[in-house]
């Protein structure tokens, strides 16, 4: 288990086209290389693959993961065209382009934040090509707040969400990776995380430029995906007849159904004791259960 927990990931580089342009999508290919890819793992909004290296390397022993870099994070190469961008609808079509690439039965789709949110949008639009999901804290807020954020009206309060507002702010630069880390240990989001994890996450969140070490998501890039709220999460659970398991935060949750969400047979939803949006780096096995459960 020791050596599965060390080993490091093949790196893949896909070309992906669609109607949001063309570029490679970076891809970290987990377990034995011969066998059928058993599930594809999303980060969320800001990191990449590699930030989940400590939760998915273990399970490379039984399954074979795929996790993707989303357009404008890590080492994905797709264009990042911010004007006029309303939702996650091109994370969606890059997500459908890598499952249709995939040779095999069909996989889990599982991810975390935004990540399980543009998953999710992905099985409604290939549910032929997902044999189920398991979702951690996605972001699906309430019905009506949906209905909300498709409103022009939206576009221009956009920049006033906090969210945003804190992405626009964010250091891009660091004299080194050094720096970055003392920078980031202990602080806000990454408050509590392991020192292994911070470092997977900066492996690749980072990349070495003539004026230093720049983050490979651009704040502008991370505010954009908090303000491009137009998709319709509640649609894609509606049309889905695929089993979709959610584990939300017990604290500060952007999960906003219910543990019994009415008129959704297929949906089950669980609460993480004492869990914050960032659970699955703070209870890894908690995490990483749900996973291989859904898998096997």
């Amino acid at each position: 288990m020791d050596a599965i927990r060390l080993s490091p990931p093949r790196r893949l580089s896909l070309p992906v086209s669609n109607r949001w342009g063309e570029g490679r999508m970076s891809v970290l290919d987990f377990g034995d290389a011969n066998r059928p890819v058993d599930m594809v793992f999303v980060h969320a909004n800001g990191f990449n693959a590699m930030t989940y290296r400590t939760l998915l390397a273990p399970l490379s022993g039984s399954l074979r993961i795929w996790a993707p870099d989303l357009r404008g994070h890590g080492g994905t190469t797709l264009p990042t065209d911010r004007a006029g961008r309303r939702h996650w609808h091109d994370h969606r079509d890059d997500l459908i382009a890598l499952l249709e690439a995939l040779d095999g039965p069909p996989v889990v789709l599982a991810g975390h934040s935004m990540g399980a949110t543009s998953a999710l949008l992905a099985a409604a639009g290939r549910p032929d090509r997902v044999a189920g999901l398991v979702l951690f804290d996605p972001v699906i807020w309430s019905r009506w707040a949906v209905a909300a954020f498709r409103l022009p009206l939206l576009d221009r309060l956009a920049s006033r969400i906090p969210l945003v507002k804190a992405a626009l702010r964010r250091r891009a630069l660091f004299d080194s990776r050094a720096q970055a880390m003392a920078a980031y240990s202990g602080r806000g989001a990454f408050k509590g995380w392991p020192e292994m994890v911070l470092a997977d996450y900066l492996a690749d969140g980072l990349i070495e430029t003539d004026a230093g070490f720049a983050l490979t998501c651009d704040p502008a890039w991370e505010a954009s995906n908090y303000a491009a709220q137009g998709h319709d999460p509640w649609r894609a659970l509606e049309r889905l007849d695929r089993p979709v398991r959610i584990l939300r935060a017990e604290n500060g949750s952007t999960c906003h159904l219910t543990e019994t969400p009415r008129g959704l047979p297929r949906v089950t939803v669980e609460t993480v004791p004492g869990g914050t949006h960032f659970f699955p780096m703070l209870k890894v096995d908690v995490a990483r259960d749900a996973l291989f459960d859904a898998a096997v």
